[in-house]
């Protein structure tokens, strides 16, 4: 049994420190790579957009994660912000977060900011604009701007880097991701069912402030298995003696999550096929982060993990994603299993991607997962997390 994955005490301070903020410093830096991002399609306001805990780009920029509605103007020419919030009852907690200026959004969020972009001479200027926004309001936002551009591929560029200041909250998401994996590790037992389970792994970390990203699980028969993949909803069905459990696990630190990948069962030992399964994903995981270093193309990567198809296997979930502010390029897949073109992308000092080998059999009934969050450095591919590699087994402890 490998040990409780430990702390160090920057990352411990954050946890204990109340709601964390980034450096006056940081959020100046973000704030002009924005403005810069827009002057470079010759667009001097940005409106930002996020709603129902999605829109990563308002947090990033102002603080403030998204509740139901929320939107960001940032004005180049004034260097007066201010963000428009929904419900009337989310205003007091959004201007204690926030480092701009918040205002409830009124009846209608797009009719009060079209009214700040009139008053803010948008009849003249060309808008910048973030975010999953809703074709009605898109429209609107068009009708009242001399033009507009779409920044969001600039603005997912701007996230594949992280800063300092970024890396200790990953740190702290994947140390709270860790508590989780090993709290299922350590809990399970034949006949909990999957909601247990997915209740064993929450009470780790929601404790520490932590929330859940995701959890994701597969429990199957290793003599006859149905799934190769871990599910996106838990079902209620009962662990089994002879079961296997595959897991990704996300905690997140204020919106900064880990991700960790492991494989278990509650039996002695892992059976056929999924020991070989497991040998083949850890020989992807290894050789996909020796070749995972600054310059490193997809193919190059892509290519090291042929020790999947050389062993007669397959896989489903992608290969390697980036990771941290959203699910970032590159997105890849595998020989067998493309996720699509290879993208004109190469990897970079400060990026950080999820190396997760879904090995299965080619019928897709039977897979396992290894892998975690790393870090792109000078010298290649470290980890975030510090939990032990599997097989997990547990059977007579």
């Amino acid at each position: 049994m490998t040990a409780h994955p430990s702390v160090d005490e920057r990352i411990g301070a954050l946890l204990r420190g109340g709601w964390p903020r980034f450096s006056d410093g940081e959020r100046r830096r973000r704030r002009a790579a924005i403005v810069e991002a827009g002057a470079s399609r010759d667009a001097d306001l940005v409106v930002v957009y996020g709603a129902n805990r999605s829109g990563s780009a308002v947090p990033w920029l102002c603080g403030w994660p998204v509740s139901r509605e929320a939107v960001l103007v940032v004005d180049a020419e004034r260097g007066e912000d201010v963000m428009f919030v929904q419900f009337h009852n989310h205003v007091p907690l959004a201007a204690e977060l926030a480092d701009c200026d918040v205002r409830w959004g009124g009846p209608s969020t797009v009719d009060a900011v079209v009214d700040e972009l009139v008053a803010r001479g948008a009849g003249s200027r060309s808008l910048a604009l973030v975010g999953p926004i809703p074709y009605p309001f898109h429209a609107r936002l068009a009708g009242v701007a001399a033009g507009w551009v779409g920044l969001g591929a600039e603005y997912t560029r701007l996230r594949l880097h992280k800063s300092d200041e970024e890396m200790d909250w990953l740190r702290a998401g994947a140390y709270l991701s860790d508590l989780g994996v090993t709290a299922l590790r350590d809990g399970l037992r034949p006949g909990m069912t999957d909601h247990q389970l997915a209740d064993l792994i929450e009470r780790a970390y929601v404790p520490l402030g932590g929330t859940t990203h995701i959890h994701y699980l597969n429990v199957t028969s290793m003599a006859a298995p149905t799934r190769g993949v871990p599910a996106q909803l838990t079902t209620g069905r009962a662990l089994r003696p002879d079961d296997v459990v595959v897991t990704e696990i996300s905690a997140a630190f204020h919106g900064y999550a880990g991700q960790v990948l492991r494989t278990m069962t509650p039996a002695a030992a892992l059976e056929a096929p999924f020991d070989e399964l497991h040998d083949v994903a850890q020989a992807a995981f290894d050789a996909v982060c020796l070749a995972i270093v600054p310059g490193a193309t997809p193919a190059e990567v892509v290519a090291a993990a042929r020790v999947i198809e050389d062993a007669g296997f397959t896989t489903i979930d992608d290969l390697v994603h980036g990771f941290g502010g959203g699910y970032l390029p590159p997105v890849l897949g595998s020989r067998s299993r493309p996720a699509g073109p290879l993208p004109d992308v190469t990897f970079e000092e400060g990026m950080t991607v999820v190396v997760q080998p879904n090995v299965t059999t080619p019928d897709h009934r039977a897979g396992v997962q290894t892998g975690e969050l790393v870090e792109v450095t000078a010298s290649g591919a470290r980890s975030l997390h510090r939990v032990a590699t599997g097989p997990w087994l547990s059977a007579g402890e």
